[in-house]
């Protein structure tokens, strides 16, 4: 079944509530007024019961029932209060019936089986609708019972005339109220629509411009900042493409034209066996470059994709720092640096992922090792601190420009090379190296001295032992192409 749109379904609401009001309103409207007739009626039999009263207090006291009938006799018998009254004593003799009484015949119990507000009864005589009141009265310690009575002819005509009239209204007040539910759920619609036309102005091309945002803290303002939130995502995402894009392609695009030249000027003419081997030296070194780049760059799509999943267990760091040595030590011994490992106390587990952390290890000891002159140090070593263990790379290299150090994990960025040495990374080894640290919930710190040498840092959380010890088989197949690590680079 096909949903109705939300302006007509407000319009149905706001209908229904609005004739729902009316339709009480009506309904309240006639209760009040028959109950406020029926409290005139009553207050007006009960002056005329009292007014008896009044009458019989003013009789001489002593006097017969036939002088006290005479009396009531000569006041009411031609007065209009009289047309409906009897008046009847506690001994049940009659001293006053008027003739439509009599014809009717009503009855009218003993004073002292009446309660103290009356009895109401109504009964029709001829085209007249009578209302009468039972009330007991005292005169001189005597009990009285006095019957009057009301034609309602003239109440039941007003009545009937306000109910017809408000019936006569119904039809107009169902209209108002469906005009007035159109009207409301259009004003109540009308900031979405606006957010609405505003926004199929957006497109990728202008993802600056931003929804307005209504003063008032209702939902509508709500709706405008969450979507202008999600906006700014967006355009960051789409900055981000574009950006890697862009870099990416810049980056492809040198090695490659390198590459072609190198083997442009190889085929211009007939070359030696020497001459051809430097050929294919270059080019193999330049294939490694790019291979290196690629994998990082798909790194980077599958972690933005969210096709990169970390699988967290517990990993032996006594292990996991003996792999890093081992493969770290003749890369330090070829770029002429001294490398140490500090080994932690055996069987501290941290819990993580053990390729990621290896790669992590790998891009901060590759980055150690490049950007530190001949003769310095590298340094590998953990500190455990309560339930984490934080693991640093300590180096005495060129350092990091104060300029720089808040961009370094941006994807591409390179800064400028100094000291004469080479900065032709790609710029994607400390970005993939903070991922990997955010997946793992720390921070990959960095501390820097111009000069004097940097020192990253991370940690992990301490795990007990497994049950099983085949970390170190994962932790192979996620070691680095196997080419020579120096001739990498990660940042």
């Amino acid at each position: 079944m096909k949903t109705l749109p939300i302006r007509i379904r407000l319009t149905l609401w706001y209908f229904a509530m609005f004739a729902s009001a009316a339709a009480m309103l009506c309904v309240v409207s006639l209760w009040m007024l028959q109950h406020s007739i029926d409290e005139i009626e009553y207050h007006d039999l009960q002056e005329r019961a009292e007014d008896v009263q009044l009458v019989l207090s003013h009789e001489p006291p002593g006097q017969s029932m036939q002088s006290l009938t005479s009396a009531l006799a000569s006041v009411y018998e031609f007065k209009d209060d009289g047309k409906y009254l009897q008046i009847r004593d506690e001994q049940g003799n009659w001293l006053f019936r008027s003739k439509r009484m009599m014809a009717q015949n009503p009855d009218l119990p003993p004073p002292k089986m009446l309660p103290r507000i009356g009895q109401i009864n109504e009964f029709r005589q001829g085209i007249h609708y009578v209302r009468v009141l039972a009330y007991p009265i005292a005169v001189r310690e005597k009990l009285y019972s006095v019957q009057t009575g009301v034609a309602r002819n003239r109440s039941m005509v007003l009545f009937a005339s306000f109910r017809t009239k408000l019936l006569l209204l119904a039809p107009i007040v169902i209209l108002l109220a469906a005009a007035g539910g159109h009207a409301m759920s259009r004003k109540a619609l009308a900031p979405v629509a606006a957010l609405t036309a505003e926004a199929r102005r957006i497109n990728d091309r202008n993802l600056d411009i931003r929804l307005p945002v209504s003063n008032a803290k209702d939902e509508i303002s709500n709706l405008s900042r969450t979507l202008n939130q999600m906006l700014e995502r967006i355009d960051k995402a789409f900055a981000s493409v574009r950006s890697f894009t862009g870099n990416a392609s810049h980056e492809l695009r040198t090695p490659i034209a390198l590459l072609r030249t190198e083997i442009e000027v190889a085929l211009y003419r007939d070359r030696n066996v020497d001459e051809y081997r430097q050929v294919l030296g270059r080019l193999h070194q330049e294939a490694v470059q790019m291979t290196s780049l690629v994998e990082n760059l798909l790194s980077l799509a599958r972690t933005d994709g969210g096709a990169d999943t970390l699988s967290f267990a517990p990993i032996c760091l006594d292990s996991l720092l003996h792999d890093a040595d081992q493969t770290w030590t003749n890369a330090a011994n070829h770029a002429l640096l001294k490398f140490s490992v500090e080994m932690p106390s055996a069987g501290l587990y941290v819990l993580g992922d053990a390729c990621g952390i290896q790669r992590l290890l790998s891009i901060l000891l590759e980055n150690a090792i490049k950007y530190t002159p001949s003769g310095g140090t590298v340094t590998l070593l953990p500190n455990i601190e309560g339930e984490r263990v934080s693991i640093e790379v300590k180096d005495t290299g060129i350092g990091i420009p104060h300029e720089y150090r808040s961009r370094i994990f941006e994807r591409f960025f390179r800064g400028t090379a100094k000291n004469g040495i080479s900065n032709n990374g790609s710029g994607l080894g400390l970005a993939l190296a903070k991922w990997i640290a955010e997946r793992h919930g720390t921070e990959l710190s960095v501390e820097s001295e111009l000069g004097l040498g940097s020192r990253f840092s991370f940690s992990l959380k301490r795990a007990n032992p497994p049950n099983c010890t085949t970390q170190r088989q994962a932790r192979s197949a996620a070691a680095l192409p196997s080419q020579s690590p120096h001739v990498q680079a990660s940042n």
